[in-house]
């Protein structure tokens, strides 16, 4: 198994303590205490919040300081409508274009789907989803299309791993994701834009659910 970067693992560590609320909206990041906090340099802590401001958790302000930011309910529904789109423009273009040496290696991110869905690995599944989904960028044919589908996918990535924190979303993801896998191997390009666009949308109601639950328990 590929050693994960001294940066991604501090990144996934923020990501959940700022989407899980253990850092307050207007708290300030202190990065020699992150330093301390994961034993590291100040080079990965740095990229780390580099990723997270691009992904719209932080703020970091000239000459003050990392802020932890926070996005409103309706303000997710919209970035996640628009993936939608993006994921189903793809997977349509996919459908027409795709060669057998993508579509073997589309096969191989499902099967790693499926493996860590079996053991019930969310963050294992988060890493083997985004290289299915990045297969399907890579073999639209469309580089415009590709690099907006990628930029908003990491804008969203803290919020579409915790959204696999909700009960049996892993499996059913992985039901969604043979769907679109099938449809781009049979060449059905309309199929393919229908399952890829819903696959996307579904994470909009299940992800609302799961905050209001979140704040209603933890009184935040």
């Amino acid at each position: 198994m590929a050693r994960v970067p001294e940066s991604q693992r501090v990144r996934d560590a923020l990501e959940d303590a700022v989407v899980h609320g253990r850092y307050r909206p207007g708290e300030r990041l202190d990065a020699l205490q992150l330093e301390q906090q994961f034993g590291c340099s100040r080079t990965p802590i740095r990229e780390a919040l580099l990723a997270l401001e691009r992904s719209g958790l932080v703020q970091i302000r000239p000459k003050q300081g990392t802020y932890v930011t926070e996005l409103s309910i309706s303000e997710l529904a919209e970035r996640f409508e628009v993936m939608a789109e993006l994921e189903g423009m793809a997977a349509r273009l996919c459908a027409r274009r795709i060669e057998r040496a993508e579509l073997d290696e589309l096969e191989r991110a499902l099967k790693e789907c499926e493996n860590h869905a079996t053991t019930g690995d969310a963050d294992g599944y988060y890493y083997a989803n985004a290289r299915f989904h990045g297969v399907v960028y890579d073999s639209c044919g469309n580089e415009y299309l590709r690099q907006q589908a990628l930029t908003l996918k990491r804008a969203l990535q803290p919020y579409r791993r915790l959204q696999l924190r909700v009960p049996d979303r892993m499996r059913r993801s992985l039901t969604e994701h043979r769907e679109i896998a099938d449809a781009i191997a049979s060449g059905d390009s309309e199929a393919a834009e229908n399952a890829a666009r819903e696959h996307v949308l579904v994470q909009v109601k299940e992800f609302s659910q799961l905050v209001r639950t979140w704040r209603q328990l933890t009184g935040r």
